[in-house]
C-alpha cells in the first residue's frame, strides 16, 4: 500500500531538492559527495534539515540507541606538539603536570567501573605525538585492549597520535575496535591551529588505520575560530573518504585557561562565535552525508543544556562520552546521562551491535519533495 505525505520543506531550488532527493534516496553510504553539493546540504533551512537527517537516521540505526563511551587519559601533559587547544601541550602554560602510562591494572579497574555503568566502548588516550621509537609502551596498551576485550567483552579505542602499518599491526592483532585520529578542522583553519604535524599527516595515519581494517574514529573540534566555509570544507574531507569513519566524534571546544585559543577567541575569533544552530547544522549534515557513521557528542557536552542535547540527538548523534572525566576536561556522570536518556526513551546501545529500527515504512522522496511512504510486507 502506498500513501503520500507532502514535506513541510520548502527548500529553494531545484538544485537543493536534487542534492537532498540523492541523499535521501540513497541506500548506501556515498562518498563522491562534492563541496558545492555539501554546502547545498549544510545550508538547507535548518527545521527541514534536521528533519531530513533523521529520515536518514532511522534507515540506517534504531533512532532509540545511544551509545556510552568513557574516555580515560592513560598518559598525561608532555606532548610535544603546539596544538593552540589542547592543555596537554608541552608548549601550553595550563600548570597541567606530565604523567607516566598507567599500569594494565590501574587501566583495567578503570574499564570495570565503566562497564558497570553500561559504558560498551572504552577509550584510551595517551599525551604523545607518535608512536616512533615507544615500542614497549606500545605493547603495554595492546594488552590493555586484549585484556579489556576478552574479560569485559567491550568495545576498545584508543587515540596515539601518528602510528605507522606495523604499529597499527599489533593494535589489530590485539582486538582493537577503532583508533582515534581526528582531523580536528577544514585543511583551510587547520594551520591557525596547529604547525608541528600537518593535516596531511593526520590523513596518513587514518589511511594506516583504514587499510589495517581497524574501524577509524575521526572527527573535529567546533569553536576554535572557524567559520562556516571550514564547518563545509570539514564535513566534505570526512565524507569524500575512501571508507566513512566508522566513529565521528564532534567536540564542543572548552577554551582552557593557558592555551593559545582562549585568549584568540578574545581578540582575533572575536567575532566569530558558535552557535547551537551551527553545531546542529554541521551533525545534521554528517548524518545526511556520512548515514551509517556513529556520531558521537564528545568533550564540551557537559556545557550544553539538556533540551541542547536532545536536538543533537534528534539530528543524527546517536553515541556520547560519559563518566568521570574526558582525558583532562569535566565530564557529565553516568547516573545523570542513563536519567537523562530514560528520561527521554532512549537505551543504551550493546557492544558491538548497532542494530536497525524496525521499520515497516520505506520513505521514498520524490523531485518535489513530497514522501511516498510504502508499507513494506
Amino acid at each position: 500500500m502506498k500513501s503520500f505525505i507532502r514535506s513541510l520543506a520548502t527548500i529553494s531550488t531545484t538544485t537543493s531538492n536534487s542534492i537532498l532527493q540523492k541523499a535521501l534516496n540513497s541506500k548506501i553510504p556515498l562518498n563522491t559527495w562534492t563541496r558545492d553539493e555539501v554546502s547545498a546540504i549544510f545550508n538547507v533551512p535548518l527545521n527541514d534539515l534536521m528533519f531530513y537527517a533523521q529520515l536518514k537516521h532511522r534507515q540506517f540505526h534504531n533512532p532509540s540507541e545511544i551509545q556510552l563511551c568513557t574516555l580515560l587519559s592513560i598518559k598525561t601533559g608532555g606532548c610535544t606538539e603546539d596544538c593552540k587547544y589542547c592543555s596537554q601541550s608541552s608548549h601550553n602554560d595550563t600548570g597541567l603536570k606530565a604523567t607516566k602510562l598507567l599500569d594494565l591494572d590501574t587501566v583495567y579497574a578503570k574499564a570495570v567501573i565503566a562497564k558497570e555503568n553500561k559504558s560498551t566502548r572504552f577509550c584510551m588516550g595517551s599525551a604523545w605525538r607518535e608512536m616512533k621509537g615507544r615500542k614497549s609502551a606500545l605493547k603495554k596498551i595492546a594488552n590493555m585492549v586484549e585484556k579489556i576485550n576478552n574479560e569485559l567483552g567491550m568495545e576498545t579505542c584508543v587515540t596515539l597520535g601518528m602510528i605507522d602499518k606495523q604499529q597499527i599491526q599489533l593494535l589489530k592483532d590485539s582486538g582493537l575496535t577503532a583508533y582515534n585520529h581526528n582531523i580536528d578542522t577544514s585543511r583551510k583553519h587547520y594551520s591557525n591551529v596547529i604547525s608541528t604535524r600537518s593535516f596531511d599527516d593526520r590523513l596518513e595515519t587514518i589511511k594506516n588505520v583504514s587499510d589495517s581494517g581497524i574501524n577509524v574514529c575521526t572527527g573535529g573540534i567546533l569553536g576554535m575560530g572557524e567559520t562556516i566555509d571550514d564547518h563545509i570544507d570539514f564535513l566534505h574531507t570526512l565524507s569524500t573518504m575512501d571508507k566513512h569513519p566508522e566513529s565521528l566524534p564532534i567536540n564542543k571546544l572548552i577554551a582552557i585557561k593557558g592555551t593559545p585559543i582562549e585568549q584568540e577567541l578574545k581578540t582575533k575569533y572575536k567575532d566569530r562565535v558558535l552557535t547551537l544552530e551551527n553545531i546542529l547544522r554541521v551533525i545534521s549534515t554528517a548524518r545526511l552525508l556520512m548515514p551509517n557513521s556513529i556520531i558521537r557528542l564528545a568533550a564540551g557536552r557537559y556545557t550544553m543544556k539538556e533540551s541542547e542535547q536532545l536536538l543533537c540527538f534528534n539530528a543524527g548523534v546517536n553515541a556520547i562520552f560519559t563518566g568521570e572525566k574526558m582525558l583532562t576536561t569535566m565530564c557529565t556522570g553516568w547516573d545523570e546521562d542513563i536519567a537523562m536518556l530514560q528520561k527521554w526513551g532512549y537505551v543504551p546501545m550493546e557492544a558491538f551491535k548497532k542494530s536497525k529500527a524496525n521499520e515497516v515504512n520505506e520513505v521514498i522522496v520524490n523531485e518535489d519533495m513530497s514522501l511516498e511512504v510504502q508499507t513494506l510486507q
